[in-house]
């Protein structure tokens, strides 16, 4: 991943450039005087806030402060759904070692820094919307502590659901968490992988999922081509199969992805008003709702993207 090479005073800084400030601010939390990034501009873009869109209500059921992990409790919204509960790191706890790992895979550590908005999109979405995953082999990519895929796993009586990610710190929380909610899924088979997205040997993996989903991937643009190239070795090839992302526009971001999607021989749709309880929320925080402070549609709000052969 690179950093925005323009310091110029008079610049604007780039999205990519304030998602490292936030990962630097992580690194540094504790520092009393950090740089001049731009407060405004580290708001803006898709950052889960206190509640983010609170689709998924959440409690924290243990935080030893000695530890950088705690422990969460996710209660889905449809009755009779079973609560989930997941290991994640405490928000804004990284150290140099998460940067020598992302170095070593050329991953980014966002995973690790918090659960991020359209992460709790697409589980509400999967959860509202069980029926497209019934008895389908469905995968999560980048899928940080797994959420989405774990609320697949738990709700929507799919046959399988892997849950992967490139970075292998981020693997080990997902295993723990499918561990640890295992009498939760009935009989779906649920397995993490750590998965790259530019791996050329997937062989055992070709062209056997019914459902790909991911959120927040789309961001960086130099993982757009690997990204496209899994998502099309990933579906099936034979009978219906999709992939579904969400993901903000972030400016030309989420439309360089989908010429890559093309250039792979896929078709994609998109979607802005797809569920009437998100909507709400994304209208409230557009509003001025202080939940969310700096909330922007662009950087903020995700967009359906449905992705097919």
């Amino acid at each position: 991943m690179e950093t925005n090479k323009n310091n110029s005073s008079n610049s604007k800084p780039s999205a990519s450039s304030l998602r490292w400030g936030i990962l630097r601010r992580a690194l540094l939390h504790r520092a009393k005087n950090p740089e001049d990034e731009s407060e405004l501009g580290m708001k803006r873009i898709s950052r889960k806030a206190a509640k983010g869109f609170n689709l998924i209500p959440c409690q924290l059921l243990h935080h030893d402060p000695n530890s950088r992990d705690a422990r969460l409790c996710y209660t889905l919204p449809i009755q009779g759904s079973p609560k989930l509960v997941l290991t994640q790191r405490v928000d804004n706890d990284v150290d140099l070692t998460d940067f020598e790992i992302c170095n070593r895979y050329n991953i980014d550590n966002t995973g690790l820094v918090c659960q991020w908005p359209s992460e709790d999109v697409l589980a509400y979405f999967c959860l509202s919307h069980a029926d497209l995953f019934r008895s389908k082999r469905v995968i999560e990519l980048g899928s940080g502590y797994g959420l989405a895929g774990l609320v697949i796993a738990a709700a929507t009586e799919a046959l399988e659901v892997v849950i992967s990610d490139g970075n292998p710190q981020v693997v080990d929380y997902i295993q723990h968490n499918v561990n640890m909610n295992s009498e939760a899924f009935g009989d779906t088979t649920v397995k993490s992988m750590e998965l790259h997205w530019h791996q050329k040997e997937i062989s055992d993996l070709s062209h056997t999922f019914d459902v790909i989903v991911a959120s927040d991937c789309t961001f960086f643009k130099e993982f757009h081509k690997d990204l496209a190239r899994i998502t099309q070795l990933l579906l099936k090839n034979v009978g219906p199969a999709e992939a579904i992302f969400f993901s903000p526009k972030r400016g030309n971001s989420l439309d360089k992805f989908l010429e890559e999607i093309e250039n792979n021989g896929l078709h994609f749709s998109i979607t802005e008003t797809y569920d009437t309880e998100i909507w709400k929320h994304h209208q409230r925080f557009m509003n001025g709702d202080d939940s969310w402070p700096g909330y922007d549609k662009d950087h903020c709000y995700p967009l359906l993207i449905r992705i097919t052969p």
